[in-house]
Order: structure tokens, then C-alpha cells, then sequence
């Protein structure tokens, strides 16, 4: 369940209550879930001293009390702040999850007096939790460690800025018959040249096409241009848009079946600016992957391989990044993509 779901607790899920802390992600909350159970031990000394509700200040005030432990507003307010931030904003009220929480800290409080703690199944648990809370913690050191200065963005940018390079394309699809063959999709060849002809001067002309291929089933033409950063196109007609200017048309497919043409709107570079949070992200993984695999080294991991079988090797894609798009036909993407529409 999540604590934040549900009007109340009910008889099933009140048996569950103590493994709350296992249901939301291990962290800061099973420190604050515990800072009640720390703090009786101290009243337990000292014996239960009621508040002063008159001179408290709000944030010191006691809101809850469970047997001998009390929560003041402030650490109530830190409890569900930890879990907002882990789990979105609360879905009952404030009344229903003090009274959930409250349900916890019983349990929680039982447990201790019947030395649950020393079960070997509850030992075992509250092990596997302290080394994920750990490991949760060393990670997120390393995390914070690996965000990239201002100056490494810059330097990266600079290193890799084709890779930034965009272009803004119409795309021109015509279907033909080379072979004359009834019921082939297609024009004769004399024919589609002479409407590629057609559409390149309308386009001189300040005209977008539209009116030239209109009501030809073997012609498609982009209504409007599709914006491609580079990489993202298929690889000859990425590579053929890249080479173009602006205002250039371009050959990418030339088949007996089919003609390919693209016409290049607009290409620019985006600044750093755009793409700083793409960089900061990329230099931050390749960082934190060269920390953790020298961690790796320095600790020394080693496992059975007789038990556990051989370690798979790393593929293609997970050592080197994907320089371009698939080779697949251009038409036979096109001819996908207007299956899916």
C-alpha cells in the first residue's frame, strides 16, 4: 500500500503497518520513522512531560502522542514532507495519515517490546534495508560528484557540436512502374520525372507543391517541414541532408519502384544554451560509470562462475553511443509510418 492512499487503515492492511518503510523508497524516511522510537527512550528516562500548549511554539507543539513517544508539529510536518517528495502529493488528509502513522508507531513500539528486533527473519530485514539505505547514499554522493561544471558543457559542446547541427526538410515520395504491370503501384518513369520537375519549380516559383501532387495516390510530399537533429534520420538520407544548404534539393533513394527527394527549409546549429541540459546529462552517466566501475576495481568483486554461470559481455550498444540512425530503405520507413497513421 502507500501511505498516502486510502481514507484509513483496515483490519488486513493494520497487520501490515510495520512494513511501510519497505513499500516506499528505502531513504531519509526510515531515519525520520525512527526518530520517535529514539526520542522515547529519552522520555522513558525522564518520564513523559506533558506540553505546554500555551507557550510551545507551533512548530514545537506535540501533535501526536503513541504510548510514550511524542511528535512535535515540526517532526509530524517532516515526516510527510519526506514522503511528498518521494511518493507526489498527498491523496487523503492530514487527519487519515497522522492516524495511519500512528498505527505504525504502535506496531513498531509492540515489536520493540517483544524484542522482535532479535528474529533472525526481522535481523535479516532490517539488514538488507541499512544496506540499501547505505548504498542509496553512496550513490547519491557519487551522483552529486558527477554533474559536470559549467566549463566541461562548454568544452563538450564545442568537441561535439555537429551533433547539435539540425535541418528542417520536406520529403518527396513518388511510387513507379518501371515494368508497366497492371496493378502495380506507380507512374511511369517519364512521368514521375516530369512531376519532381513540376514540384522543384513550384518551390522556385515560392510555392510549397501542394497544388502539383495533389490528388496522385503515388506521390507524398510533407505538408509542412519536419524538423531532424542530426543521427535521427535514417542513415543515407541523414547523410545527404547534412551535406545540402539551405534551399538545395537532394536525391536520397532511386529505385525502379521509387524516387526519394528531400528539400532542405532550414539547417542551423543549436546554441549551448539548448542543449546544455542534454550535455550536463550525458557527461554526468559517463562520469558516474567511470566512478563506479573504478569502485568496482578498488573494492575487488569477485563471483562463482560455476554458480552463478558466465558474465554476459557487453553489447555494441552499451559500450558505444549510436552515431546514426537504422540503414532500413527510406521508402520502406516512409511506407511504415503511414501503416501506423
Amino acid at each position: 500500500m502507500r501511505f498516502f492512499g486510502g481514507s484509513t487503515l483496515t483490519a488486513s492492511s493494520l497487520s501490515k503497518a510495520c512494513t511501510l518503510l519497505k513499500l516506499i523508497k528505502p531513504g531519509a524516511l526510515v531515519a525520520v520513522a525512527m526518530l520517535p522510537l529514539a526520542l522515547c527512550q529519552a522520555q522513558a528516562a525522564s518520564g513523559p512531560k506533558p506540553p505546554d500548549a500555551t507557550n510551545a511554539p507551533p512548530a514545537n507543539r506535540v501533535v501526536i502522542k503513541v504510548g510514550n513517544i511524542q511528535l512535535t508539529q515540526a517532526e509530524f510536518e517532516t515526516v510527510m514532507k519526506v514522503l511528498q517528495a518521494q511518493q507526489g502529493p498527498a491523496e487523503i488528509t492530514r487527519r487519515t495519515f497522522a492516524e495511519n502513522y500512528s498505527s505504525l508507531l504502535m506496531l513498531a513500539q509492540k515489536a520493540q517490546a517483544e524484542h522482535m528486533e532479535t528474529s533472525p527473519d526481522v535481523m535479516l530485514q532490517l539488514a538488507l534495508d541499512r544496506n540499501q539505505i547505505l548504498s542509496n547514499a553512496a550513490y547519491a554522493k557519487l551522483q552529486k560528484e558527477a554533474k559536470p561544471s559549467a566549463d566541461e558543457i562548454n568544452t563538450y559542446y564545442v568537441a561535439h557540436g555537429e551533433d547539435f547541427d539540425v535541418v528542417d526538410l520536406r520529403r518527396l515520395f513518388v511510387w513507379q512502374n518501371s515494368t508497366g504491370e497492371k496493378g502495380k503501384r506507380g507512374m511511369p518513369p517519364k512521368q514521375a520525372q516530369a512531376l519532381i520537375a513540376a514540384v522543384r519549380e513550384d518551390f522556385v516559383k515560392g510555392g510549397d507543391g501542394s497544388k502539383v501532387v495533389r490528388g496522385s495516390k503515388d506521390v507524398l510530399l510533407d505538408a509542412a517541414p519536419n524538423r531532424f537533429q542530426r543521427g535521427e534520420l535514417p542513415e543515407k538520407m541523414n547523410e545527404e541532408a547534412f551535406s545540402l544548404q539551405q534551399g538545395q534539393w537532394g536525391v536520397v533513394e532511386q529505385t525502379p519502384d521509387a524516387l526519394v527527394l528531400i528539400y532542405v527549409v532550414k539547417r542551423y546549429r543549436q546554441d549551448v544554451k539548448a542543449v546544455s541540459a542534454i550535455i550536463e546529462k550525458k557527461l554526468e552517466n559517463q562520469k558516474l560509470r567511470a566512478s563506479l566501475n573504478d569502485l568496482k576495481k578498488s573494492t575487488g568483486i569477485w563471483l562463482d562462475d560455476e554458480y552463478f554461470g558466465a558474465a554476459t559481455p557487453p553489447s555494441v550498444s552499451d559500450t558505444q553511443p549510436n552515431a546514426s540512425a537504422p540503414t532500413n530503405s527510406v521508402l520502406e520507413e516512409k511506407q511504415k509510418d503511414e501503416r501506423q497513421k
